[in-house]
């Protein structure tokens, strides 16, 4: 009997400008997989007791039925340990045998939730080769991964094959691309999935247009997104708590926080219970406002409510207590947390203190992330933008670089929000090159860039004085489809106001920069 052999391709190696660079893959990680044939021989089958870490890795070196394989290789997905479940997808081949459709399905949403969307597209022109019947469930799997890291391109040419292959868009594949087209800016997009859903049938509820609000919201439209609140009246939709969210982020954003909280205590006497979200606009808008007495409260509110802290806004009031130097108050906090056993929180907490600089402890990512880890705690992608976020913050340049390697090492490929972080790590260190290397590898990599990206490196060539490319960048967001918001339509003037000033645009230019003011 020959060996089955599976390749899964490696991300392409991708151009580094940055020394020691971060597209290290993992050890465990290969781009070709191929295990010797197993003698055939009776089947097990193994227990919902062996699929834990000791039992399982056990039986797994003993030959097993289909069922097993199916339900080892699902187990490991929903733990995260993804080359343990390609190591069992090669060894089931290799018996001849094939895994579910819901099982390939779970191995590529779970290869696409870490951004390994190479081995998730791998994975799943297996699944369609194999003869499967595909439904858009399966495809929804994919888009998802793609959409998530920002891989527009290879979301479309994916919706193009799904046409091709007679299979109708669902409600969740419409969510999935509004969502996307929403959080990176892209307006005309959103407009377009809107335009589909009405067409198709599809009811839009108080999800949809809490996107839309949020929408209107990045585009300094708020007023506008208020009219949305009775347009919902009159086709009677009730506002849920993702809709109060959007408005209550939308007038905190605009420094209307006296609104904000009557839409917080109104959304609290219609019965909704706050979310983490809620609470999140709450504490994020007051602290930007200064109002940090305000923002404590809602914190500790927040907390009594059984709500686990969120340390990405936690970041904020971190900053606020540090300029005033009352880091007693962050004493304070710690105990209250340890106090309601919010452990694992309170330990990511006071490594964000060290990292702002209290102590200097952690001025190191390898140390950092090597405390998490010794205290028993599993560093998720979302824990490494908030390392990297906090390095950022600071122009710690080689440790948010550090961050990205750590994590690729964990088998999670940086997304696009992290190659944005450090994109702004370089710009407040004053290192414009550096941001601009990022970018072009950001595109290079086959990720498009959001607005958050084009704002980011806009902001990095302000600070190093290149206002002259500023209107470049600018013009190259808008050509991407994204829709610029305040702040870009504020750099732009000003650049162009400080370059008219020095000389340095010609007329063509200013012809630009006025069209792009109005």
């Amino acid at each position: 009997m020959e060996a089955a052999l599976i390749r899964f391709p490696l991300k392409p190696s991708l151009l580094n400008p940055f020394p020691g660079g971060f597209t290290s893959s993992p050890p465990g990680r290969r781009d070709l997989l191929k295990l010797a044939a197993v003698a055939p021989k009776n089947s097990i089958l193994v227990s919902k007791d062996h699929l834990d870490d000791g039992d399982g890795q056990e039986n797994e070196r003993e030959e097993l039925s289909r069922e097993s394989y199916n339900a080892l290789i699902q187990s490991h997905c929903a733990k995260g340990r993804l080359d343990r479940s390609l190591h069992l997808l090669s060894r089931m081949e290799a018996a001849g045998m094939r895994p579910s459709t819901a099982c390939y399905a779970r191995l590529v949403y779970a290869l696409g939730c870490t951004g390994r969307t190479l081995e998730a597209d791998a994975v799943f022109r297996e699944m369609k080769w194999s003869g499967r019947r595909l439904t858009s469930r399966e495809y929804n799997a994919l888009l998802g991964g793609f959409l998530r890291k920002g891989q527009l391109l290879m979301a479309d040419r994916l919706l193009v094959e799904m046409s091709k292959e007679g299979i109708d868009r669902n409600r969740e594949t419409y969510m999935l691309l509004l969502d996307s087209y929403v959080h990176s800016g892209r307006l005309e997009d959103t407009w377009w999935v809107l335009g589909e859903m009405k067409e198709k049938g599809f009811w839009l509820d108080s999800f949809v247009y809490s996107k839309i609000i949020r929408l209107y919201r990045d585009n300094g439209m708020w007023k506008k997104a208020m009219g949305l609140v009775t347009e919902m009246h009159e086709l009677g939709i009730e506002p849920d708590v993702r809709m109060y969210n959007g408005m209550i982020d939308t007038f905190g954003k605009y420094g209307q926080l006296d609104e904000a909280v009557k839409i917080f205590e109104k959304m609290q006497s219609t019965g909704l219970k706050p979310d983490i979200m809620t609470w999140n606009a709450l504490i994020q808008w007051h602290c930007k406002a200064g109002d940090l007495k305000q923002a404590l409260g809602f914190f500790a509110k927040m907390q009594e409510a059984g709500l686990y802290p969120d340390p990405k806004i936690f970041v904020n009031i971190i900053n606020r207590l540090g300029e005033r130097g009352r880091w007693d108050e962050m004493k304070k906090l710690f105990e209250g947390m340890k106090y309601r056993g919010l452990r694992e929180s309170g330990i990511v907490y006071s490594i964000l203190v060290d990292i702002y600089g209290q102590y200097g402890t952690f001025h190191n990512a390898e140390e950092c992330v090597a405390a998490l880890k010794a205290e028993g705690m599993q560093v998720s992608a979302s824990i490494y933008c908030v390392l990297a976020n906090a390095y950022a913050q600071q122009g710690l340049c080689k440790q948010t670089l550090k961050v990205l390697q750590l994590m690729e090492a964990d088998g999670i490929e940086p997304n696009l929000i992290m190659l944005n972080l450090l994109m702004n790590a370089f710009g407040i260190a004053g290192r414009h090159f550096e941001a601009m290397a990022v970018f072009e590898h950001i595109k290079e990599s086959g990720i498009s860039p959001d607005v958050v990206t084009y704002c980011t490196l806009m902001k990095a060539l302000m600070r190093g004085k290149k206002y002259e490319q500023v209107p470049v960048i600018y013009k190259e967001m808008e050509h991407a489809g994204c829709t610029p918001d305040r702040k870009a339509r504020e750099m732009l003037h000003n650049a162009s106001i400080i370059c008219e000033q020095r000389g340095g645009f010609s007329a063509n230019s200013k012809t630009f920069l006025r069209s792009g003011n109005q």
